[in-house]
Order: structure tokens, then C-alpha cells, then sequence
């Protein structure tokens, strides 16, 4: 039976720590399903087709052609588990930076778990030099006119420049 691992967040943007948990992921499962989160009350910086392309330019760059070929992206707008379910997913990857992330994620993996039991929740640690990366400070030290190049990859580095250079984004 095919292993298929379900990894959702935002990925508003791409971070170094999105592919680090990324690359644990494809040690673990035959199919990464990269699930993006829609929600419709918040104003990502970059739409769904901008940040399904940049995950799949990065792991094309990272990743050799059959490890990038593994890993797919897809959206959903409801509960995590039902999306799992669509995509035949047995795995559910979450990352952890630290012991904040892991109460929160003990607490979601006993309701996902509740209700689906057939897919289990797999934790998989962030790396040291990753456990500070966050999207959400990745977005504010760009809308501050910070150098954020040291956590996110290139192309994602030059698609924030240019989506806060040309005030796109507030």
C-alpha cells in the first residue's frame, strides 16, 4: 500500500523550515501531499498558484527529480483530517519548533485522532538552526524592509522583494 503523508500550513511564504520538515516527510511516506490552507477572512501575501509554484520550484532545486516528483500540493478550506481523508492519506506530518508547538499539536493530534483514527499524527522535530523560522516573522521582517534572505529560499527571497517593493502588500 502506497504511504501518503499530508503536511498542511500556509506556507505564506515558503520558509527553510517548511523544507526541512518537507525533507524529514520524504523519508517517511511514498507521496507528500503539501496541503495549503485557504482561509477566506485572511489576505495571504502570495494567492494558492503563487505558493504551489514556489513548493514546487524549491524542492525541483532541492530535491533530486524523484524526490520532487513525490511531493505534490493541493488546498483545502475545512478541517485538516476531512482533507487527509480525500487525498487517502494515513499520515498527518506536523512540524515542532519547540514546546509551544508541541502542547498545541498534542492537543490537535487528540481531536484529529478522535476523529479519524485511521490516520495517525506524526511529529517530526525542527532541526536547530530551522526552530526559529516562522512564516508569520519571515512576513513582518519583510513588510519592515529586514533581510529575511537567510530564511527562505532564493526565488522566495525575490518574489517577497518584489511583492513589498511594488506595495502590494500592507
Amino acid at each position: 500500500m502506497k504511504r501518503i503523508a499530508l503536511y498542511p500550513g500556509s506556507f505564506d511564504p515558503l520558509t527553510f523550515g517548511h523544507l526541512d520538515i518537507i525533507e524529514q516527510s520524504l523519508a517517511l511516506c511514498d507521496e507528500l501531499v503539501v496541503a495549503i490552507g485557504i482561509h477566506p477572512g485572511k489576505a495571504p501575501v502570495f494567492s494558492f498558484e503563487e505558493r504551489t509554484e514556489m513548493i514546487r520550484r524549491v524542492c525541483e532545486e532541492r530535491f533530486s527529480q524523484a524526490e520532487a516528483r513525490r511531493v505534490r500540493t493541493i488546498s483545502f478550506s475545512g478541517l485538516v483530517i476531512d482533507a487527509a481523508r480525500e487525498e487517502g492519506s494515513q499520515i498527518l506530518v506536523r512540524g515542532l519548533r519547540d514546546s509551544t508547538d508541541l502542547n498545541y499539536e498534542m492537543q490537535m493530534a487528540g481531536m484529529n485522532g478522535a476523529m479519524a483514527p485511521e490516520v495517525k499524527t506524526v511529529f517530526l522535530p525542527s532541526s536547530p538552526p530551522m526552530r526559529p523560522i516562522t512564516a508569520t516573522l519571515v512576513r513582518q521582517i519583510a513588510k519592515m524592509g529586514g533581510d529575511y534572505s537567510a530564511f527562505v529560499p532564493l526565488c522566495v527571497a525575490q518574489e517577497l522583494k518584489q511583492r513589498f517593493l511594488s506595495g502590494a502588500v500592507e
